[in-house]
């Protein structure tokens, strides 16, 4: 039995891993997939990589690259979630701010450095039409630090993927101003190079099964009920988020890894591009 370590965010983009593990279609192939929940997001699991404290990664696209960009000995295997992510934009619900437009030279919680919620505040400032030089930030490592760091008032506003951070809305704890969709496919696998190096015929056997869920995903019967249940989620916008929702089998368009480039380096947000042959599996 091999052992493959793998880590994502405990949302419900990541059942289909979820629902293999536990009907064990990757031990019928001999392989031990150890998955770890990281709720503190893409910045983390960025680390993680460059640690080599898992082999693979479910992460965000436009985090990895930047990540990629600086050093870090990851590929980009496969795009897992071809469609935007939507991330709410949301401010303490006690605040007096009402619009986006108050948000202005406020301070943003994120939960790291170069995490999806530290990069989708430029992309957001400038459409916006804000100075991007004038942002502010608060680090907050999880959700949790959110809700602390935003009734404390250390930090204005956060911004997270919408549908997970609902229910603190509907409980009255955020207060949701809009969203901000990602301008490219939201999340995609990745691997270390040592891993993928040595670990071709395993990597396969792990694509295979989790390309042959994520086809089918949406078919499975009461799917959207087992979400609402298994995350704590309404059912509509469980039914919402399945609608604007899919998932990939193919490699992320070359195309599509431009643009997440050049928009990172039109918001130094990264030094240098470079070729895709570095970035993509």
């Amino acid at each position: 039995m091999k052992t493959v370590k793998i880590i994502g965010v405990p949302e419900h983009f990541n059942l289909p891993w979820h629902l293999a593990i536990e009907e064990g279609a990757f031990q019928e192939r001999g392989i031990n997939l150890e998955w770890t929940e990281v709720p503190e997001g893409t910045g983390r699991m960025s680390k993680m990589l460059k640690n080599k404290e898992t082999d693979l990664a479910i992460i965000l696209t436009e985090g990895i690259v930047k990540s990629i960009t600086e050093g870090n000995e990851v590929k980009i295997i496969q795009e897992y979630i071809s469609s935007p992510l939507l991330w709410g934009i949301h401010v303490d619900a006690d605040s007096t701010y009402t619009s986006l437009s108050d948000l202005k030279d406020t301070t943003a919680a994120i939960s790291r450095y170069g995490s999806g919620s530290h990069l989708m505040s430029y992309v957001h400032a400038t459409e916006m039409g804000w100075s991007t030089e004038n942002l502010k930030f608060n680090l907050i490592n999880n959700l949790d630090g959110a809700v602390k760091g935003l009734s404390s008032g250390t930090a204005d506003y956060f911004m997270w993927e919408r549908f997970t951070t609902k229910p603190l809305v509907d409980n009255g704890v955020f207060k949701h101003l809009g969203n901000c969709p990602t301008p490219w496919p939201c999340f995609v696998l990745v691997g270390t190079n040592n891993f993928l190096r040595e670990n071709n015929g395993i990597l396969e056997h792990i694509l295979e099964i989790i390309n042959m869920y994520t086809v089918e995903f949406k078919q499975i019967p009461r799917i959207d009920t087992t979400l609402a249940n298994r995350y704590h989620q309404k059912l509509e916008d469980i039914q919402e988020w399945l609608q604007i929702t899919e998932w990939s089998q193919k490699q992320l368009p070359n195309d599509t890894l431009i643009k997440v480039q050049n928009t990172l380096m039109e918001l130094n947000l990264i030094e240098k591009k470079i070729p895709l042959s570095e970035i993509l599996k």
